[in-house]
């Protein structure tokens, strides 16, 4: 597009002229209607890379233990759960006694139990539960959340993930539907390992050159530019997402510093957090920047944590992860729950896949997407329930079969969206987050 001097200025001058501002172009991420009234206003997910065992965590099988180094049905010896189980709470919930304060959380959770996938591998099935698909692009569930629903805050992104695993682009992103409901990552991997809940960790997201004022000019005579731009190529997404990206942009620097500054927290609210302590402190973190976001009116939060592939050395490495999320995930619920916000949001834990009750070598476990755990708390959910079985061993899924699409369209109800009318066109054809398949589990709702 070519501009001679006469044409560059009366642009210039029609953006003054016109009055043109930053905020008349930030209903790109504004709340939508849901389907039929939520249960939840928003979603948290923790996510465990490299699939947790779900045997020795949260899926209690006392056959496991009676039968220790007999025979499987594969022919390798049955391996017990490295710790021994609890009942907690009123409801009785038995859990690993690696987890002894989320045990006493035990009455907000609706443990799961009937996951299975068809993806065996980690970059697949890690791809499987964020968007439902592996053949090729599709939109991570975080980003379909955005579609149907929007962001309740204008200046902050609506779709949040902290400290993705590396490589996990395709986790949060909105493949053919508008860019503007992709993920925004902050720390992991992927940026640095930066997810500290410093400001001066960011050293990127204030514009130290121009004043607000001057980049407010800035951004109205670019729109100016990409309104002309749209009169003359109706069909051009791309001039509006570029559009969308510099003003969220904009809008970000004033407030994601106050979001993930937590240095007026409480000593007491840092502690409950396990974010004073150094084998906490890095999950800590994350799970309070989670609550941070969701108080600021996120949509879709997702946090990840890695290191759960534990082939080997499962008893050292296994219980050092969960001593390393026991505590921050605990001090989420509980905080959340005292401020109110449990009740309309939906925290969800889950991992690609689960583990097999046989052990090669008595040392560790090899895949099993057959069977395995997630579990879901607040917004509606069952506390203190069980749903689904895998077999006495844990082999395999027997009850309560949940699929990623089942679980998908679980989530997206919760959120007040139908999975088969949140529709989008792409290519000649109407694709939807589940398919053509998913089935919701009402089962496990109030």
């Amino acid at each position: 597009m070519n501009f001679n001097r006469r044409q560059f200025l009366n642009l210039g001058s029609t953006a003054a002229l016109t009055g043109l501002n930053i905020n008349a172009f930030s209903s790109s991420q504004s709340p939508q209607k849901p389907h039929f009234t939520p249960r939840a206003k928003r979603v948290i997910v923790i996510n465990m890379g490299g699939a947790t065992s779900h045997v020795d965590t949260f899926d209690y099988k006392p056959s496991l233990i009676k039968n220790a180094e007999k025979r499987g049905k594969y022919g390798r010896k049955l391996m017990p759960p490295i710790k021994e189980f609890k009942r907690y709470g009123k409801s009785g919930l038995p859990l690993s006694t690696l987890f002894p304060n989320l045990g006493q959380q035990a009455d907000e959770l609706c443990l799961l139990h009937g996951h299975s996938t068809d993806q065996p591998n980690h970059p697949q099935a890690q791809t499987k539960i964020h968007t439902g698909n592996v053949q090729f692009a599709r939109p991570s569930l975080g980003a379909w959340v955005m579609y149907g629903l929007g962001s309740e805050n204008k200046s902050i992104p609506g779709f949040i993930t902290l400290n993705p695993n590396s490589g996990a682009g395709a986790h949060f992103s909105s493949a053919f539907l508008p860019s503007k409901y992709q993920g925004t990552a902050v720390g992991g991997s992927i940026r640095g390992n930066r997810a500290s809940g410093d400001p001066a960790s960011f050293p990127n997201i204030k514009n130290e050159e121009f004043s607000t004022k001057l980049q407010s000019s800035q951004l109205d005579f670019i729109s100016a530019l990409n309104k002309r731009k749209l009169q003359k190529d109706k069909h051009s997404p791309e001039i509006n997402a570029v559009q969308d990206s510099y003003e969220m942009a904009f809008r970000m620097q004033s407030s994601m510093p106050a979001i993930l500054d937590i240095s007026k927290e409480s000593k007491k609210t840092l502690a409950l957090y396990g974010v004073d302590n150094d084998l906490t402190s890095k999950v800590g973190r994350q799970c309070l920047l989670a609550r941070r976001f969701a108080e600021a009116g996120a949509r879709y939060i997702e946090l990840g944590h890695g290191g759960w592939d534990h082939h080997s050395n499962l008893k050292n490495d296994l219980t050092a992860r969960c001593s390393e999320i026991d505590k921050p995930i605990a001090g989420l619920l509980a905080d959340l729950k005292q401020r109110g916000l449990l009740k309309d949001t939906l925290v969800v834990w889950c991992t690609e896949f689960g583990r097999t009750p046989e052990s090669p070598n008595m040392d560790g476990r090899d895949h099993n997407p057959k069977g395995f755990t997630t579990w879901m708390a607040g917004a509606g959910v069952k506390g203190g329930f069980r749903y689904g079985a895998t077999d006495e061993f844990g082999y395999e899924a027997v009850a309560g079969r949940l699929s990623i699409h089942d679980w998908h369209a679980t989530i997206l109800h919760i959120l007040g969206l139908n999975h088969e009318n949140l529709t989008y066109k792409y290519a000649g054809r109407d694709f939807r987050p589940t398919d053509v398949y998913g089935d919701v589990a009402k089962d496990i709702l109030l």
